[in-house]
């Protein structure tokens, strides 16, 4: 009897294994995982709702949502793609739910759905579980046929040095999806505030994403910013998270914004300025722009506002700078970019091409993907591949 060896029991450990007993009944699969406690990270995930996947339906390009491996998951994706993700998830006791967005959560709203799922899985297919087991290095778990390395992202390079000394290269990680710290009090003070369609930006540099943002009590977060993250994720590190980002709070080029805010100010003659904004911006960000761009005194009214004032406010909407002083963690993050590089691994199998026998699934690859299901979707698609790749060694 063939035996295989997970090493990491959170998203892409169980469902690879679960995968491959389907396909290889007979064969023997141990998860080892260094923590006294499987699955934490799904029941985390998506405020404890664990957005599972997306239906990819407004996804043109996957650059836009996968930064790094994009060019490998779009092979992958052809075997085992958001549907069929969608299908197993139901055919094994999980309904979901597809949201206007795109994101697919749970019916339940609830994480444990999944990780429960995985949970029964497991037992019913006799797959062992080892909780607090630390695998560093083959000789750990000598006698399996098969191992899998499925530990996930870290911000430690330490974490890879067993890897590497097989010979696979290693993309340095970094932390990917966190929020922004600014140093400016009164953008700040406007914690709680939402734009929708904003667009977040870091000046002279490519990176563009677009989305709700939220103002927060220490700077900027929302899916605009968390995309933008992912994008510049080693460019910020690089900075030691110290640069400048912008924000187009109007999500229009600059001469359609400078064309519709004439209109405003001709329609809105007799009106103040801090009274109504334009664009359907909220009226405390609205006042805090004014201030930044042209100052605000009580009285004023749109009928005084010059051309030059105009010019100003426009530029303030659509390319509105502030310092970044840091990277502001929250309780869900633990996306990191980096790991194992793609160039060590065969793409059709994902299976070392330094160590027969030894494969890799899930974010211990240097795939990440933007908030919105992404990264679970690579998580299960790796692993599947993984499970196929396995299982036809086994047919052989």
């Amino acid at each position: 009897m063939s035996r295989t060896a997970v090493v990491g029991g959170g998203a892409a450990g169980f469902f690879l294994a679960v995968n491959l007993k389907e396909m290889v009944p007979q064969m023997q699969v141990d998860i080892f995982e260094r923590s006294n406690k499987v699955l934490s990270k799904v029941e985390l995930s998506g405020g404890g709702r664990c957005n599972c996947t997306n239906s990819f339906a407004s996804v043109g390009d996957l650059s836009a949502v996968y930064p790094r491996g994009h060019r490998l998951m779009k092979r992958l994706l052809k075997g085992f793609g958001p549907g069929e993700a969608f299908k197993w998830f139901e055919a094994h006791g999980v309904p979901l739910v597809t949201q206007d967005d795109g994101c697919v959560f749970p019916r339940s709203q609830d994480a444990r759905s999944v990780s429960g799922c995985f949970r029964r899985q497991a037992e019913r297919y006799g797959v062992r579980v080892f909780t607090g087991r630390r695998i560093e290095g083959l000789d750990d778990v000598r006698g399996y046929d098969y191992v899998v390395v499925t530990t996930g992202g870290s911000q430690r390079a330490a974490s890879f040095r067993w890897l590497e000394a097989l010979g696979h290269e290693i993309e340095p990680p970094v932390p990917s999806l966190f929020t922004l710290s600014v140093a400016d009090q009164s953008l700040r003070s406007l914690a709680g505030t939402v734009v929708e369609g904003a667009v977040a930006f870091i000046p002279g540099m490519k990176w563009r994403s677009t989305g709700p943002l939220l103002v927060t009590h220490w700077g900027m977060s929302g899916p605009a910013v968390l995309r933008l993250s992912s994008y510049a994720a080693r460019f910020l590190s690089e900075k030691g998270y110290r640069t400048t980002v912008a924000v187009n709070w109007t999500g229009i080029a600059e001469d359609a914004a400078h064309s519709g805010l004439q209109l405003f100010a001709r329609r809105n003659e007799r009106k103040q300025l801090a009274t109504i904004g334009p664009f359907g911006l909220p009226l405390r960000l609205w006042q805090h722009l004014l201030e930044r761009s042209v100052g605000v005194s009580s009285e004023r009214r749109w009928a005084d506002v010059t051309q030059k004032d105009i010019n100003r406010i426009v530029n303030t909407l659509v390319n509105d700078c502030y310092e970044v002083s840091g990277r502001a963690p929250f309780r869900d993050e633990f996306v990191t970019c980096g790991g194992i590089s793609l160039k060590s691994i065969n793409p059709s199998t994902l299976e070392s091409r330094s160590v027969p026998g030894l494969f890799f699934a899930g974010e211990v690859l240097d795939i990440d993907g933007v908030t919105g299901g992404f990264n679970f979707q690579a998580a299960w698609t790796t692993a599947y591949q993984v499970a196929c790749s396995i299982a036809n060694k086994e047919k052989k």
